[in-house]
C-alpha cells in the first residue's frame, strides 16, 4: 500500500496559509533531497554516475541549486533552462541539453556553457556546421522504431514519437563525426514515461548496452557514456508501488555485467534524466474549498483551476485527494472536484470518493510536485500561483511569488488603443 500522506499537519497549514494564501504549490526539501540521495547510493557501484534532472518538471532555482549540492545535475532542453542552471552554478558535463527543433542561439549557449549535446537528429550536424564550429563531443538520441522482434513491449510504439534518431543514421553520424576528429561519443534514450515496471526499465539499459555492442562492431567506436533517459515512474494511486531503486538497480548491473564487462566492451558512465520521480510525490497543490453545487452530480469548487495543475484535464491522470482534518473520516460522499475555468475539463477529481466538504475546508492534491506548476498558462486570465519549499525544521521559504494581474497585463501597450 503506497500511504499518501502530508509533510505538514492541519494546524502547520493554516500557519502557512496565514502569510502564503491559496492557491500555492509547496514542496518538501526532506523528501526530495533523501529521494535523491537514496537513487545515487543505490547506482554508487556504476562507473561515473550521473543523475540529470530534467529542469522541465520543476524549473525552479531554489530545487535546483538544493540538488546540485549532492553532485546532480541539469537535463536541459530550452534556453531558459539552460539559463537557470548557470545562475546556479551547473555548467559543463553537469548539463545534459537534449532538445528537439532547436534554434542555433539553443544550442551555442549549451556549447559556451561546456554542455553535452545530445542531437535528436542527424541533419541537425550540418545545422551545427553551418552555424559555427562543432563541439568536441557528442551523444545520439535513440529511437529503436519497432521492437515487435524480441523487444521490450512495456516501451510500446517509438515508431510513433517525434525523437531520436533511427539506429543506420547514428552509425552514419558517428563515422561522419570521426572523420572530422571527433572522438568522445554518448547515446541518449527516451522510451518509456511514468514507468513503474522495473523490467521495462530494465529492458531500456538492455536496448542501450546491445546498441553501445554493434556501435563498437560497425564503427570501431566505444561509447564513453550512455544516458538511460527519465522515465521512472510515480505511484499516483494507493493502490501502485513505487520504482524500487535498489531492484532496479540490480536489474541494469546485471545487464552492465553481462553485456559490457562480460563483453571486454572498456567502463561506460552511465546516467538517467529524471524529473518526475525527482519531485512529483514531494510537491502538493493546497486550494481551498469556496462553492458546492448540487445539480446531477455534486460538486465542490477550488479556489485552483487547471492552471495550477493541468494533469487531470490533459492525460486523464489521478492525483490523491486529502481534505485536511478529515483524513479519519468515512469517504461517504461523491465529488467531482472542480476549478472555475470556462472548460468542462477543468476537474481534479471526477466521482471521487471523499469526506464530506465543507466551504473553507482546505484541498491538498498530492503528486504534483513535477509538470504541475511548470505546465501553468493563464487561460481566462488566470494567475499563476506562489510556490513554497517546506524545510525539515517546518520553516517555509518561498522560492516564487504568485502572479499579479501586472504581471498579466506587463507584455501589452495600452498606450495605443
Amino acid at each position: 500500500m503506497n500511504a499518501k500522506t502530508t509533510p505538514f499537519t492541519k494546524e502547520q497549514l493554516e500557519t502557512i496559509i496565514e502569510q502564503y494564501p491559496t492557491p500555492f504549490h509547496i514542496y518538501d526539501a526532506k523528501g526530495i533531497m533523501d529521494n535523491m540521495r537514496a537513487f545515487l547510493d543505490a547506482f554508487s557501484w556504476a562507473p561515473g554516475f550521473k543523475q540529470y534532472f530534467a529542469v522541465k518538471a520543476t524549473p525552479n532555482p531554489y530545487i535546483m541549486k538544493m540538488m546540485k549540492e549532492i553532485g546532480i545535475g541539469a537535463d536541459c532542453s530550452s534556453m531558459a533552462e539552460l539559463i537557470l542552471s548557470e545562475k546556479v552554478g551547473i555548467t559543463g558535463d553537469d548539463i545534459m541539453f537534449s532538445s528537439n527543433d532547436t534554434p542555433y542561439e539553443e544550442y551555442k549557449k549549451a556549447m559556451d556553457l561546456g554542455a553535452i549535446i545530445n542531437l535528436d537528429d542527424i541533419t541537425h550536424i550540418a545545422y551545427l556546421e553551418q552555424h559555427g564550429e562543432l563541439p568536441d563531443r557528442f551523444c545520439f538520441r535513440y529511437n529503436p522504431g519497432s521492437l515487435k522482434e524480441g523487444g521490450n513491449t512495456i516501451i510500446g510504439l517509438p515508431e510513433e514519437a517525434k525523437y531520436g534518431m533511427t539506429e543506420a543514421q547514428i552509425m552514419e553520424a558517428i563515422n561522419y563525426l570521426k572523420g572530422k576528429g571527433i572522438t568522445n561519443f554518448g547515446l541518449h534514450t527516451m522510451v518509456v514515461s511514468n514507468e513503474l515496471d522495473v523490467d521495462g526499465l530494465v529492458g531500456t539499459a538492455e536496448l542501450m548496452f546491445n546498441l553501445a555492442l554493434r556501435v563498437k562492431e560497425q564503427t570501431g567506436v566505444e561509447v564513453s557514456f550512455i544516458d538511460l533517459g527519465g522515465g521512472i515512474g510515480v505511484a499516483y494511486k494507493p493502490e501502485q508501488t513505487p520504482v524500487d531503486y535498489k531492484v532496479l538497480s540490480a536489474g541494469v548491473k546485471a545487464a552492465y555485467d553481462r553485456l559490457i564487462t562480460g563483453t571486454g566492451h572498456s567502463p561506460i558512465q552511465l546516467a538517467y534524466e529524471c524529473g518526475r520521480m525527482v519531485t512529483g510525490p514531494y510537491g502538493y497543490l493546497v486550494a481551498t474549498a469556496i462553492h458546492k453545487k448540487d445539480i446531477y452530480k455534486h460538486y465542490i469548487g477550488l479556489d485552483a483551476c487547471m492552471s495550477n495543475l493541468m494533469r487531470p484535464a490533459l492525460y486523464g491522470s489521478y492525483h490523491h485527494i486529502t481534505v485536511m482534518g478529515k483524513e479519519n473520516e468515512p469517504a461517504n460522499m461523491t465529488y467531482d472536484v472542480t476549478g472555475s475555468l470556462c472548460e468542462n475539463n477543468d476537474k481534479f477529481a471526477i466521482d471521487r470518493q471523499l469526506p464530506k466538504i465543507d466551504m473553507g475546508d482546505r484541498i491538498v492534491i498530492h503528486d504534483a510536485g513535477a509538470h504541475g506548476h511548470a505546465m501553468g498558462f493563464n487561460y481566462n486570465g488566470k494567475l499563476r500561483s506562489a510556490e513554497l519549499l517546506l524545510h525539515e525544521d517546518g520553516s517555509v521559504t518561498q522560492i516564487r511569488r504568485a502572479e499579479t494581474l501586472d504581471d498579466y497585463f506587463a507584455t501589452l501597450d495600452f498606450s495605443n488603443l
